[in-house]
């Protein structure tokens, strides 16, 4: 047994980006067993979120694949369907590591979250008792509390003009770590929806990394695993968290590319 609470519980994506290195995550979106989790460590990503706000797992399933992913050694994050205590404290007790939180337009918002998401005196989670990130092992809640909210990541999202207008008294809340941007949804919101060479585009990235980066903050990508070349000019601009899609995406991409190599074959 780990003697503290510190030496049981380590957050891979924290402390790569406290290195200012690049995290590879993948979405979880589809496949329902924990196997999962041990596809994505041994395929080499760092981290995964299982995405409720657009997948049919439930909390269960969740909490399952969650603490696949901290046996196998990679970060779990969870996107919630709705920025409410029933989501983000649940999850977290389940196992996750770190709150995807969506559809945050502003400073007050994000700071809910935090609440939400943190033990006092930042925030009001509450205490659980036994958690999986602790592999079930009771710490005293002084020590505990502390491990976990060090290692647990607040992450809103930007996918509207109003929290893009609003990105740097987003990224000045105490106790958020990072901000994801939603780039299919934030073209939409801009009308230009899918137009990812627009110039508004990086415009926007630039706004935000330099939002979080004067603030000791960092920046993801979302929604731009078609366009590898985009995500390394913002990459090279400073953003250092890749969502590089989805376990559903990855599998249709393989079976199409499967299906025309054999189409293809003249016999």
């Amino acid at each position: 047994m780990p003697a503290t609470a510190r030496d049981a519980l380590r957050n891979i994506v924290r402390e790569k980006l406290a290195r200012d290195e690049v995290v590879a995550s993948m979405t979880v979106r589809l496949v329902r067993g924990i196997e999962i989790a041990q596809i994505a460590a041994s395929a080499g990503f760092d981290s995964l979120y299982v995405d409720m706000e657009h997948g049919p797992l439930t909390l269960d399933m969740t909490g399952q694949v969650c603490m696949a992913a901290l046996a196998a050694g990679i970060t779990p994050l969870v996107r919630v369907p709705a920025l409410s205590p029933e989501f983000v404290g649940r999850v977290l007790d389940a196992g996750a590591l770190g709150i995807i939180a969506p559809h945050v337009h502003s400073a007050d918002e994000a700071r809910r979250v935090v609440e939400m998401a943190k033990f006092p005196p930042l925030g009001h989670r509450s205490a659980a008792g036994h958690l999986p990130q602790f592999g079930f092992r009771a710490y005293p809640a002084r020590e505990a509390n502390l491990v976990l909210d060090a290692a647990t990541m607040v992450i809103p999202m930007v996918e509207s003009v109003e929290a893009l207008e609003k990105v740097e008294e987003i990224a000045a809340v105490e106790g958020v770590d990072m901000i994801l941007v939603g780039t299919n949804d934030l073209t939409a919101e801009m009308g230009i929806p899918g137009a990812f060479d627009h110039p508004r585009v990086r415009e926007a990235y630039e706004r935000i990394i330099g939002a979080c980066r004067s603030r000791g903050k960092h920046v993801g990508i979302g929604g731009l695993a078609s366009r590898p070349d985009l995500v390394a000019q913002i990459v090279g601009m400073g953003a250092r968290y890749v969502s590089t899609g989805t376990d559903l995406g990855f599998l249709a991409e393989a079976c199409a590319a499967k299906a025309k190599q054999v189409h293809a074959l003249t016999g």
